[in-house]
């Protein structure tokens, strides 16, 4: 018999690929949001959907019941402007992963994933641009992003303690600013590839030759494409690693460079309104992939550039469709 698997935060950009990605492959799935569904980023008819609240206990038992296993997607999150913003709402993730622990030690689940993210690691090490890559074990002394990352470190720990008393089989990995279509791209939520796409392609509907950027733009990150995460967490979520693990790409990158990159796609150059007060995060960060490497063998097949390609295009179609309504 095929595998149920529960995916929490179905509705949200990445749940929904691991759900379209699990459906291929044959499994059974069972899909819960907070989001109404004709909110939901992907719905597939063959899933079993359903709008739940999974901060509520009793709405993860109900959906843990009788599933394989569970993969966790489900947090209140987006890009900077968001998490620096809304520190209680993000901490308050921590209760579905609580709740969905517990649930799976109820109902004896097999397998367990949970999403982690790389504003968990200590924010003393990410003050340069120039930072090389972060090791799994820079979380450590903890001193995370606050709100958000603080509710990701603790919920990590949970993870692990589960694991070691109850013999959960729980999988932890760390993202690294996952990107690509199907996604937020505007609302306050979108990361800077959306935001970054989105601003350019309405300078060119607007025949405008100006974007805001947030901070001087020398801010670096690396950016991680959808189908590269999907793929690294089912890897992941198979193999005998429990994590914490990295899945991002090498690729740093500063936001000028990638403002640069966008204008080559888009064919349009635009002049930068550097916005000095607003949130900008970390000034430096990037993901070391030694440990995937070493564990799955991993790489990201996806440059940034490419990546950047197929979600500036998803974009502009989705925009050019209200454009012209």
């Amino acid at each position: 018999m095929s595998k149920k698997i529960f995916v929490a935060g179905a509705g949200g950009f990445i749940g929904g690929h691991i759900v379209k990605e699990l459906m291929k492959r044959g499994y059974k799935v069972k899909a819960a949001d907070i989001k109404p569904f004709n909110e939901w980023f992907q719905m597939f008819d063959g899933a079993m959907n359903y709008e739940r609240d999974l901060s509520d206990k009793n709405s993860c038992y109900e959906m843990v019941d009788g599933c394989d296993e569970v993969i966790n997607m489900a947090c209140n999150m987006g890009g900077m402007g968001f998490i620096e913003n809304n520190k209680a709402l993000c901490m308050l993730s921590v209760l579905v992963n609580t709740h969905l622990l517990m649930a799976c030690r109820e109902f004896k689940v097999k397998k367990y994933f949970f999403s982690s993210s790389a504003c968990a690691y200590n924010k003393d090490l990410q003050n340069e641009t120039g930072i090389t890559g972060l090791k799994e074990e820079d979380a450590y002394p903890a001193n995370p992003e606050d709100g958000y990352g603080w509710e990701k470190l603790f919920s990590e720990r949970m993870c692990r303690h589960f694991y070691e008393d109850y013999k959960l089989d729980v999988k932890v990995a760390r993202y690294h600013n996952i990107y690509g279509p199907n996604g937020t791209y505007d609302g306050g939520r979108e990361k800077a590839p959306a935001a970054l796409c989105r601003k350019i392609i309405n300078s060119i509907l607007n025949n405008d030759n100006e974007i805001d950027v947030w901070g001087d733009g020398e801010q670096t990150r690396s950016f991680l494409y959808i189908e590269d995460c999907v793929e690294a967490t089912l890897n992941f979520f198979d193999s005998e690693f429990h994590g914490p693990i990295n899945i991002g790409s090498e690729e740093k990158v500063s936001i000028n460079q990638m403002i640069d990159k966008i204008e080559v796609i888009s064919n349009k150059r635009v002049n930068r309104n550097y916005q000095l007060d607003k949130p900008k995060g970390v000034r430096g960060r990037n993901s070391d992939n030694t440990l995937i490497r070493k564990q799955l063998g991993w790489n990201p097949k996806y440059d940034l550039h490419k990546g950047l390609e197929k979600t500036y295009q998803w974009i502009f179609s989705e925009i050019k469709k209200k454009h012209n309504q």
